[in-house]
């Protein structure tokens, strides 16, 4: 089966997919004991991307292993905002299948911006409770896998979200990939290795089972900056 073509509907957001790689592919060591390791540069075009999007997302387990808040970062990034014609802070979206966030997580501790979960039916009560206390509103949206495609539908009529920048991790990345929803994929390609066949890449879920099938990008954009390259490619 084909993934969805997004043109068949307008209300979708613009996604774009944002991940530092090493030149072997992965996004942490084996162990994830290590998982950040772009440079400065690569840490201003982040938020550069950021400042373009309404709204920054990731999943349960990235925002549980690192200090993040998927905030718009210093002032001048805020104003850069501003000049886009967006609000000055973004909206964030955690994806949770089973809920089990940690409330105490870096991103929750910081209110700036309105927060989103999106989650399913397998999350226990308790968890949907502790939820509702840390986050603006929790949306269920599939009864044991999230429906990324009617998700998307909904945080752009609910919550006016147009462009949106997903931060990973691998498994959140591919569920995107495999609902035909990624436009635009922005690759950092740092000079390292990593190894390890358990080393997490950018789509690690479920994948797909064939060429045939399989998601088509084009290049768009590529820039060597100090050591790394700034690789950019566009849905095809």
């Amino acid at each position: 089966m084909t993934p969805k073509s997004k043109a068949r509907n307008p209300k979708l957001p613009f996604v774009l997919v944002n991940m530092a790689i090493t030149a072997d592919g992965k996004i942490a060591t084996a162990n994830r004991a290590v998982s950040s390791f772009g440079s400065t540069h690569d840490d201003e075009h982040l938020l550069e991307l950021r400042a373009t999007a309404d709204a920054v997302m990731a999943g349960a387990r990235t925002v549980d292993s690192a200090p993040i808040n998927l905030g718009p970062g210093p002032a001048k990034f805020r104003r850069l905002r501003l000049r886009h014609g967006l609000a000055e802070y973004n909206l964030r979206i955690i994806v949770s299948g089973s809920g089990s966030l940690n409330p105490n997580a870096e991103v929750f501790k910081r209110r700036f911006s309105p927060i989103i979960i999106l989650t399913t039916g397998r999350a226990s009560k308790a968890n949907l409770l502790r939820l509702q206390t840390v986050a603006d509103e929790v949306k269920i949206c599939g009864r044991r896998e999230i429906n990324l495609r009617a998700a998307s539908c909904w945080l752009r009529e609910k919550w006016g979200i147009k462009r949106l920048l997903c931060e990973g991790g691998s498994e959140l990345n591919d569920a995107l990939f495999r609902a035909g929803l990624v436009d635009e994929l922005h690759l950092t390609v740092c000079p390292k290795i990593f190894g390890g066949r358990r080393a997490p890449t950018i789509a690690d879920g479920r994948g797909f089972g064939s060429l045939a099938v399989a998601a088509r990008f084009r290049p768009k954009s590529i820039q060597h900056i100090g050591d790394e390259l700034f690789a950019v490619f566009a849905s095809a």
